[in-house]
């Protein structure tokens, strides 16, 4: 976590505060958090907070057509991901996993949650989104004009620098070394999904931790890494995931009909930026070399 708040540095413990209440809330491996509770028993009362970020959650899922999909955590389970006893599992083990997810199933009543038995749900495609616009939203009713806050692939910043230019946001290589590219933005959201964050490696095969809802098994289409740009961090957290499990092709054309973000999507050889970036993203290293495509939305 790194945290800046400029004309109002006192804020910064309340920000902190703030984001590890939010974590003790919904991490799924804390026993003691609303979404463990949710998950041990299929129903827990929550709180207005946690109900709305559901809400807005499923209605990710929704939009994306289940590219993004909460309740996938069995499946990810099964890979391993969540204990760090990673392995692949049983075509069989696999089957029923996957017949547990389906975010439909997720049903919401005034101050309650329940889940269809034997689901489970992970909200951690969305919380770091949701925990950096509940920070930006308490600075500015604090009046705070600056900030910037990076969870770690999700950066946020509150208005520009103080001097008034626009903050400059490197987004990670892929192959781990340095930045494929930098981004000039301001107060928006740039969050990055990528199969490079997590994975493990057998039988000389790399399996990562951003699985598609569809299959049970890692998202495998050509990208390396998917950046989205917006004004809501929820919304480019979860974009980001369904992005990167939708492929180039479906994330483009999504993005062409539902563009109310820009998008950064990196593969072997190339790069390809939505035009709203088009004057702002610079490639950086051995990217810098690289194509860069720009994709226009079609005007009719």
């Amino acid at each position: 976590m790194e945290l800046a708040v400029y004309g109002s540095e006192s804020l910064l413990a309340e920000g902190e505060e703030l984001i590890l209440d939010i974590e003790q809330r919904l991490s799924v491996t804390d026993s003691s958090s609303e979404i463990a509770e949710l998950n041990r028993n299929g129903k827990a009362a929550v709180t207005s907070e946690t109900e709305s970020l559901l809400e807005k959650a499923l209605a990710l899922c929704e939009r994306t057509d289940g590219a993004l999909d909460i309740t996938v955590y069995p499946v990810v389970r099964a890979w391993g991901f969540t204990t760090g006893e990673y392995k692949v599992p049983e075509e069989i083990d696999l089957i029923d996993a996957l017949a547990l997810v389906d975010y439909r199933k997720v049903k919401l009543d005034s101050g309650s949650a329940s889940l269809s038995p034997g689901m489970q749900i992970d909200l951690g495609s969305v919380a770091k989104g949701w925990a950096g616009d509940k920070v930006m939203e308490m600075f500015r009713q604090r009046g705070v004009e600056s900030a910037l806050l990076n969870l770690g692939g999700n950066v946020q910043a509150l208005g520009s620098k103080p001097d008034g230019s626009s903050w400059r946001v490197g987004v990670r290589s892929p192959s781990g070394d340095g930045y494929a590219g930098a981004v000039e933005i301001s107060d928006k959201a740039v969050i990055t999904s990528g199969g490079y964050q997590r994975f493990f490696e057998e039988n000389g095969n790399r399996y990562h931790h951003i699985i598609d809802p569809k299959t049970g098994w890692p998202a495998s289409n050509g990208l390396l890494s998917v950046t989205v740009i917006g004004d809501s961090g929820i919304a480019c957290d979860g974009l980001s995931t369904a992005l990167f499990v939708m492929g180039p092709e479906r994330a483009l054309t999504f993005w062409e009909t539902q563009g109310d973000f820009e998008a950064i999507f990196i593969m072997e050889d190339k790069v390809v930026i939505t035009d709203g970036l088009a004057d702002s993203f610079e490639p950086l290293g051995k990217y810098a070399d690289m194509k860069v495509e720009v994709q226009y939305r079609d005007k009719d």
